[in-house]
């Protein structure tokens, strides 16, 4: 080519050459980059009543109009980097309002735009396995996979990655409920969405973000970690004096690299940021059984630390108490799994944050409980009393209030405003799983008899009761429940020192 142009004359040689990189000019302004961040794409959810985010990637210092059908465009400058991050309001919508709208960003004569998007309620739901259990897995799965058709609730998985690193990227898209999408996905977060739909009569989106086994310091900033003594001693220092802080990460699965502090968070939560969003659901503790203090203290760090990522102080997050189970241990006096299940409640002490009940729908021998429906049923029950303000609807199970002994009986009562409708069982035989013990701090199992709005307990054993519990050990699958039903909460009126279960599989 050059050989070509050095025959002709030095005019036409410089015409040619401007020719050639006009050409290559135009080439480059056609592959320039303009698109968005990966959590935006067609069919997704926009959070009603918050300013809305739009992020992605640009030319560096090029400018972006960024467009929304239902309000006035902003224009934002990308950095140095190619990165630009614009605003724009979102209104309050109405009950049935299912109108589809589209966003546009446009930069120079290069544009991208997303279609097929609905406003309505946006909440991420995350954990591990039992929040990973897919809807194809679940009780009458087929049957209940025919009734997931639902065109204005909008499911977003996010694909697996780690991290040392934050990242503002993931992988996934949104898609519209149907049999064949719903298949996959989260079943606690499809009953979850179906229950808000039905009530809110508004679009839902529900992204999945978690993964099996999982365990909860996976999903904490470093810097979180490092700023507490007690985490950083017990999860971060551990990991980086170990040799596998040093590895390569990939975005390969093991079940010991989804262990590891930190690199969760960075690779699928931190991605997330700029979503708007009205609140959390999340189903872990399972790869953290063996903790006690430590879990609820590290659980109180994510929460406060995923408050300011999402930069709502006050955001709304719901969490399930890990289900019975026997850890391939036939003895139904063991308890180690149910003071993991106390620490666990102490987490809902915090502002907003409340709890969700497994205790009447686990299997005993089954750590993934097939009967996901009333879980997703009842994180939606907390949302819509707690969140949505329809008070009228129940969402706690009998709470343990007080005990009263008298000479051999014990009279159990329970905090009112959780009784809603009074005590039953949801089998009409007496309530299961009470115990009482005396001075000699020896369990028990103990009649139990509902009168009104108490328990009644009694055992042959126990002369003098000095404390009772309900459903204090490994895995009682429990019967006792409001009207409403709701399962009652576990509890222990004692305050006893959790006893060694080593030294206790050794010498039972």
């Amino acid at each position: 080519m050059l050989q070509q142009i050095y025959q002709y004359s030095s005019a036409y040689r410089l015409l040619l050459f401007f020719t050639m990189w006009s050409n290559l000019s135009l080439w480059a302004q056609d592959s320039a980059i303009l698109k968005f961040a990966d959590p935006l794409t067609d069919n997704m959810v926009v959070q009603q009543n918050k300013p809305f985010t739009v992020w992605g990637e640009a030319e560096p210092n090029a400018k972006v109009f960024i467009n929304a059908d239902w309000t006035r465009g902003v224009q934002v400058e990308a950095n140095e980097k190619g990165e630009f991050r614009g605003m724009l309001p979102v209104p309050k919508i109405k009950s049935g309002d299912f109108t589809k709208h589209s966003i546009t960003i446009t930069s120079g004569k290069h544009s991208a735009n997303i279609e097929n998007v609905l406003i309505g309620e946006m909440w991420i739901c995350s954990g591990q396995s039992n929040m990973q259990f897919a809807m194809e897995e679940v009780v009458n799965a087929k049957e209940e996979l025919q009734k997931s058709d639902y065109p204005h609730i909008r499911l977003f998985n996010t694909a697996l990655n780690f991290s040392n690193e934050p990242l503002m990227n993931l992988t996934g898209s949104w898609v519209q409920s149907t049999p064949e999408t719903a298949k996959k996905f989260s079943a606690v977060g499809f009953y979850f969405a179906q229950k808000l739909y039905e009530k809110l009569n508004i679009p839902v989106g529900v992204v999945f973000t978690g993964i099996g086994a999982s365990a909860a310091q996976a999903y904490v900033p470093r810097e979180v970690l490092a700023s507490d003594k007690l985490l950083d001693s017990v999860y971060l220092q551990p990991y980086l004096n170990s040799d596998r802080s040093k590895e390569k990460i990939d975005g390969g699965f093991s079940f010991e690299k989804v262990t590891r502090p930190y690199l969760l968070y960075n690779a699928i939560i931190h991605p997330l940021k700029n979503l708007s969003i009205r609140g959390i659901c999340w189903y872990q503790g399972e790869a953290n059984r063996n903790e006690r203090e430590e879990y609820t203290r590290l659980m109180y760090k994510m929460i406060a630390s995923w408050r300011e990522t999402f930069r709502q102080d006050n955001l709304p997050f719901y969490y399930v108490q890990v289900a019975p189970y026997y850890y391939e241990i036939e003895d139904p006096t063991m308890a180690d799994y149910a003071f993991f299940r106390e620490a666990q409640e102490d987490i809902s002490k915090m502002n907003n944050v409340e709890m969700v009940l497994t205790m009447d729908v686990g299997e005993a021998r089954d750590l993934h409980p097939k009967n996901k429906k009333p879980i997703g049923e009842r994180l939606a029950r907390t949302a819509l009393n707690r969140t949505y303000n329809f008070l009228d609807i129940a969402y706690r199970g009998p709470e343990f209030q007080s005990v009263t002994f008298k000479k051999k009986i014990a009279e159990v009562s329970f905090k009112p405003e959780t009784i809603a409708g009074g005590l039953k069982t949801n089998d009409q035989a007496e309530p299961k799983f009470f115990q009482m013990a005396g001075d000699d701090k020896i369990f028990y199992p103990a009649t139990a008899t509902i009168d009104g709005n108490t328990i009644v307990l009694s055992s042959s054993k126990v002369k003098k009761p000095v404390a009772v519990r309900y459903a204090f050990t490994n895995y009682p699958v429990t019967n006792l429940q409001n009207a409403e039903g709701l399962p009652a909460v576990p509890f222990r009126s004692d305050d006893w020192k959790e006893p060694s279960w080593l030294a206790y599989k050794e010498n039972n």
